[in-house]
């Protein structure tokens, strides 16, 4: 008697089971004629969160990539000493990276996505822009770590990665951050392995934080594409950071006189985008990502 039997499925189960099956070899044959076009990368394939792609054996999808073949795809795993049997959902971080270095030795695929800072004086709408864009499938936003407790809408890894202070301290240590800073008696930073991942998948990765944390990113990674987002006028931020009916006559002060220190900081950026509309912006941020990647 085997140790473990297949499950016991009434009649409509087998029939959803089939069905499914059917679905994901469709959903693989699919991504391998797109592979083969070159409409889509293996990166496309490798991102994609359907079951029935993650399934797919990584030496079968490299041998769909036009002039790799089964031979090479062979010798490719292992180089890289990926076994055999390998899915895709179990490839690593590292895996990935070192797919991405041979294909872009061999131009196989294109190289690693642009990284986009994105900073501004506060009340300047830049989380209004990141908003916008996290649908978007040509761009990744980066979520930040933080050691604060999360609020009652709050959702980690989504909203944040909410880390207690000895873990915080122990990814310093490792330096596991592109930045990080302390802002009213909590630590907030940016975790520099999904970055990373991020963008060996292909994507482009935006990262909205301080102006301070910018100038982490650039000195760690000097590639970055520094934006500043700026009102269409100083009189137009005034009355957004005034307007707001959660501060207090104190708290309205203090913001003003930093977003002043904040707006001389914009020569310290490549590009300075005036935030007419939410829709502009997010068009350049995208058309500046796409120029960067290729």
């Amino acid at each position: 008697m085997p140790k473990n039997p297949p499950p016991n499925l009434s009649d409509s189960e087998r029939i959803q089971a089939g069905q499914r099956a059917i679905a994901a070899r469709r959903d693989r044959a699919s991504m391998k004629i797109d592979i083969a076009n070159r409409t889509k990368t293996i990166f496309d394939a490798i991102n994609d969160p359907r079951q029935g792609i993650q399934r797919m054996r990584v030496s079968e999808l490299l041998a769909a990539v036009p002039g790799v073949g089964t031979r090479r795809t062979f010798l490719l795993m292992e180089k890289l000493k990926i076994s055999e049997g390998r899915r895709i959902g179990g490839l690593g971080p590292n895996q990935i990276a070192a797919l991405r270095e041979e294909f872009i030795l061999n131009k196989l695929e294109p190289g690693v996505g642009s990284l986009i800072v994105m900073s501004g004086p506060g009340g300047v709408g830049k989380s209004t822009i990141t908003n916008h864009l996290r649908d978007n499938p040509s761009i990744w936003v980066s979520v930040s770590a933080t050691t604060r407790q999360p609020r009652e809408n709050e959702r980690e890894g989504i909203d944040y990665f909410f880390l207690t202070d000895e873990k915080f301290d122990q990814m310093i240590a490792a330096d596991k951050f592109l930045e990080w800073a302390e802002f009213a008696g909590n630590r907030y930073g940016t975790p520099r392995e999904p970055v990373e991942h991020a963008r060996n998948l292909g994507k482009n990765v935006l990262l909205e934080i301080e102006i301070a944390g910018a100038r982490q990113v650039r000195s760690k990674s000097p590639e970055s594409v520094l934006v500043f987002i700026s009102p269409p006028s100083w009189e137009e931020l005034v009355n957004r950071l005034e307007n707001r009916g959660t501060d207090s006559p104190e708290r309205r002060a203090a913001r003003l006189a930093l977003a002043e220190e904040e707006m001389a900081a914009a020569g310290d950026f490549d590009h300075i985008l005036v935030n007419h509309s939410v829709e502009g912006v997010a068009e350049q941020l995208l058309s500046l990502a796409s120029a960067k990647r290729h």
